[in-house]
């Protein structure tokens, strides 16, 4: 899961370099944060949300396969501890 996606995150961004994806697991959930350059945010989030919306529904495609349950979230850079996410969305 995690290597999808940072595959797809990666061809929608302009610093491939700074992407990163934290997974986490916790009550029988997958959490996976993906860390980007904050110029790439709006790239990964897309208008409305329809980009963001779209990885998530490839997740949970891949997730239902693995009979595994999975959220999806977007935050700012590096992870930290304290880091705040941006439009998480249980899936």
């Amino acid at each position: 899961m995690k290597s999808l996606l940072e595959y797809i995150v990666n061809h929608l961004v302009d610093h491939p370099e700074d992407v990163m994806i934290e997974e986490r697991e916790a009550e029988g959930v997958k959490t996976y944060i993906i860390h980007a350059h904050a110029e790439d945010l709006g790239k990964i989030i897309g208008k409305q949300g329809h980009i963001i919306f779209a990885i998530r529904t490839l997740a949970k495609v891949r997730a239902v396969k693995e009979g595994i349950l999975v959220r999806v979230e977007v935050a700012e850079s590096a992870p930290l501890e304290t880091s705040e996410a941006v439009g998480s969305e249980a899936i």
